[in-house]
């Protein structure tokens, strides 16, 4: 049987719970049909790139099924008539990774982020602007001059 990945977005405003339900509908389909479900994974409440019916975020959700393209069509019908999910997108596949996808393995980075590096110049610890003078450079070129003289 053909490999396909299906990834939907579900309403922010519905529960984790519900979003399993839906996700449970959908492979309890695939598997009455004869398919199987190789890889399931729920990316969490994430920022959508544009709003979708006033919704600025949505839960994400991540099949892999091995199916028959009758049921994979079936359960896109079924998808579609669900009010509570925005939008999804499924694709063939060759493959099904059992590794965690790429937003799961990033998802870890994020909170890991650590130094960024020093204070941009240019403001005082309390938050006053600084003048032209007292900026660092000025300060360091006043204090050195090559030919010795100071004013």
């Amino acid at each position: 049987m053909p490999l396909y990945e299906t990834v939907l977005i579900a309403r922010n405003d519905i529960t984790q719970q519900q979003v399993d339900t839906i996700t449970d509908t959908v492979v309890a389909h695939i598997e009455n049909e004869g398919g199987s479900v190789k890889k399931r994974e729920y990316w969490g409440l994430r920022s959508l790139a544009y709003r979708i019916n006033k919704n600025r975020k949505g839960h994400y959700v991540l099949l892999g099924l091995d199916a028959l393209p009758a049921s994979v069509k079936e359960a896109e019908r079924q998808l579609g008539l669900n009010e509570d999910v925005l939008r999804f997108m499924t694709i063939r596949v060759e493959t099904i990774d059992e590794v965690p996808s790429a937003i799961l393995s990033r998802k870890g980075d994020d909170r890991e982020r650590g130094f960024r590096g020093p204070k941009p110049a240019g403001r005082f610890e309390s938050g006053r602007r600084r003048g032209f003078e007292e900026r660092e450079e000025f300060r360091a070129r006043d204090e050195y001059r090559p030919d010795g003289s100071e004013e």
